[in-house]
């Protein structure tokens, strides 16, 4: 009996520790596919978030200490008329010394560190699937990304993403900024890591980046260390509709006028 058991034993546990079949070059398409649509999805219903954005950067001197830094805290909130802005509520001194914070750090700060991969953007990237890999128990597909061709003015992603396997959705980007232009030919931009985490149930939102690296200069290599935190998520409900330019100003009702009894939905 012991021995008929134990093969039985070793075939039920070596089956339940096999890693999961890699997909197929189609699979791999659908899966592209589904979670741009998935990325697309969020970046629409982010835009209807309000949070609170902390920025740092530090120029780190020879004892690894800060010689210098950029801070800067921000609520992203919506006006009373529904417009989408964003309120700076600490900016202390900047006292970089030898780093010089550009449009593009800025255009980066907004679109780059907190990277979402939609369906309109598929085509501007070359995407290749790497395998399976967790990311902090997350199962999840792993892709190597690569702008194919670059518009000067614009501001791309190049590096890792991680896509949670069941949700379809980026939980991690590891890589760098990256653009062409007179503009950038002498700036240098340090690769960084972002985390997403599941906030409302249903979608993943960035929380964090962190960059330790070292920007190679024409005048010489200088250490830097840069965080970025998002938190306080909260959907903004409102009446009215959310709009994102100049409101049209409605005619003011006649004295006359009632309002409709609003309809039960």
């Amino acid at each position: 009996m012991r021995a008929l058991i134990l093969p039985i034993v070793l075939m039920t546990t070596a089956a339940a520790q096999a890693p999961p079949a890699q997909p197929s070059e189609a699979e791999i398409a659908s899966i592209i596919d589904k979670f741009a649509a998935k990325e697309a999805e969020f970046a629409k219903a982010r835009e209807n978030y309000t949070y609170h954005q902390k920025y740092r950067f530090d120029e780190l001197g020879p004892n690894g200490r800060s010689a210098g830094k950029l801070e800067i805290e921000a609520d992203i909130i919506f006006t009373a008329q529904g417009k989408r802005t964003e309120r700076v509520t600490y900016a202390p001194l900047n006292t970089l010394q030898r780093i010089q914070f550009t449009a593009e750090d800025e255009q980066d700060i907004r679109n780059v560190q907190p990277f979402v991969l939609t369906t309109n953007e598929l085509p501007n990237y070359n995407i290749r699937y790497l395998g399976r890999e967790n990311v902090d128990e997350i199962s999840c597909f792993s892709f190597a990304v690569k702008p194919k061709k670059m518009i000067e003015g614009q501001r791309y992603f190049e590096g890792l993403i991680w896509v949670d396997d069941r949700d379809l959705q980026i939980v991690k980007t590891y890589g760098r900024a990256a653009g062409i232009g007179k503009r950038v030919a002498t700036q240098r931009f340090p690769k960084f890591e972002t985390y997403r985490e599941q906030i409302d149930g249903k979608y993943w939102f960035p929380t964090y980046t962190v960059a330790n690296d070292t920007l190679n200069f024409e005048a010489g290599p200088i250490p830097i260390k840069m965080v970025i935190q998002y938190k306080d998520y909260k959907q903004f409900k409102a009446e009215s509709t959310i709009t994102f330019g100049d409101e049209v100003d409605k005619p003011a009702p006649k004295p006359d006028e009632k309002k409709a009894p609003a309809k039960k939905q």
